[in-house]
């Protein structure tokens, strides 16, 4: 698949360099993104459709006379037309160094396994069967998605490399209406190879099972329970706190704390290129990324940077500059993110709560970068005695996200990706809890 797609590149990436050049640029550079993706959608508990859908896009980027000048266009291309449209707009910035790599490495290995529509389609009612066999009122919808992605980057100073990425991806919902009480269970899974059908269904399962009881929520300071579906949003702050984008503008928090403990002792964060479903063996300014630990036991280790900002601090990249968009300039950004689990398996972390909160589903973001949140429960479960005793309703809680890793009580070791954050459970205190009575 990769090697079909980049056939039909080669012509063009060359063609527009070539042309940039003798158009008066100085340096230029080709980003070009292809895939295929094939999702699956089960609607009320039913096959509804297959779909197959193809994208390309590509991205010139130049500087004439150090000013850059970046446009994109999808699909077919018109190679003079997007070179005339990058000069154009070179005009308009100011001028800035050019940061451009040297060829590391050509080729890289493809990442994942295609998998065919027929498996697919079974995971899903495999799923579903599941679900349903134990609680028949129960309406599931779901999709589960194989995408291939090629990405090649090429430029002027010689630099051309490539790779193709397969991804596997579910997404299920279980929805149970109860009278006038509405619940409604999601989860899903990001994988390479295989997806796991029956360990998603059990996740939901015993999501269902908890919430067979409305009780009153807790209220006051007391230990929160965020699950790995959840505790993303304690990771987002920290990574915003890492970036040295952030750190050049004084905006983190930790900017001089290098060395320094900044989060509880038992907490390790780090980035590993070949871990997961996010592996990553080039950023989009094509420097190879590489194994990075930014907290040790509760120490500041290292930020994160592009080129740019890598010279800015006098630590050169870390191998972490990426698009947000095609149409965008690299900037300081994470390919996976990893916290190192810790052993308690999460029946085990309930049992150590004498009266808690299980935060599952959220509705709101965090906190930013400065760490303050205030989010509202959408599925969350009242513990007791080391037991759950029912689902909670009308609840928030809020707090700080800076205090909150610093009073880290225990370390799941059911440690899962939540999109590209791998991360366990983890209880946590210091955090406000307000709920109304059922």
């Amino acid at each position: 698949m990769g090697s079909e797609i980049l056939s039909q590149e080669d012509t063009l990436a060359e063609h527009l360099l070539e042309l940039a050049i003798k158009s008066g640029a100085e340096a230029a550079e080709v980003y070009q993104s292809r895939s295929l993706s094939r999702p699956v959608f089960f609607e009320a508990n039913r096959l509804k459709q297959l779909e197959t859908s193809q994208s390309e896009g590509t991205a010139l980027r130049l500087w004439r006379n150090g000013r850059p000048g970046l446009t994109v266009a999808y699909g077919y291309v018109q190679a003079q037309v997007m070179v005339e449209r990058a000069l154009a707009l070179s005009q308009l910035n100011q001028p800035e160094p050019v940061e451009l790599g040297s060829n590391f490495q050509p080729s890289y290995p493809d990442l994942g396994e295609n998998v065919p529509i027929e498996v697919l389609v079974n995971w899903g009612k495999e799923a579903i069967a599941l679900i349903r066999d134990a609680y028949p009122e129960v309406v599931c919808n779901s999709d589960w998605e194989c995408d291939v992605e090629t990405t090649r980057l090429v430029n002027t100073k010689g630099l051309d490399c490539h790779y193709t990425d397969t991804t596997l991806s579910c997404y299920m919902s279980a929805e149970w209406v109860r009278g006038d009480d509405f619940l409604s269970v999601s989860d899903g899974q990001t994988q390479r190879g295989e997806l796991q059908p029956e360990k998603l269904a059990n996740q939901i399962l015993q999501r269902l099972i908890w919430a067979r009881e409305n009780v009153s929520p807790p209220t006051g300071r007391i230990p929160i329970l965020f699950t790995s579906k959840a505790a993303d949003m304690l990771w987002g702050t920290v990574q915003a706190a890492l970036n040295g984008k952030r750190v050049l503008e004084v905006a983190s928090p930790w900017a001089e704390r290098l060395g320094k403990p900044v989060i509880a002792s038992s907490l390790t964060l780090y980035q590993d290129p070949e871990a997961g479903p996010y592996s990553c063996p080039f950023d989009d300014e094509g420097t190879p990324t590489q194994s990075l630990v930014f907290i040790q036991n509760g120490i500041l280790q290292h930020f994160y940077g592009d080129r740019t900002t890598g010279d800015q601090l006098g630590t050169g990249t870390t191998g972490n500059g990426f698009r947000p968009g095609l149409g965008s300039y690299p900037t300081p950004g994470l390919f996976n993110f990893l916290i190192q689990p810790g052993s308690a398996s999460l029946q085990d972390l309930i049992q150590q709560m004498d009266d808690g909160l299980i935060v599952d589903q959220m509705l709101g973001g965090g906190g930013g970068i400065s760490g303050d949140f205030s989010i509202n429960i959408d599925l969350g479960y009242r513990v007791q005695n080391g037991h759950v005793i029912g689902r909670v309703k009308d609840t928030m809680v809020a707090g700080n996200v800076y205090t909150a890793l610093k009073q880290v009580v225990t370390l799941g070791g059911d440690a899962d990706w939540n999109g590209s954050c791998y991360t366990p459970s983890l209880i946590v205190e210091g955090l406000s809890t307000t709920g109304r009575s059922n």
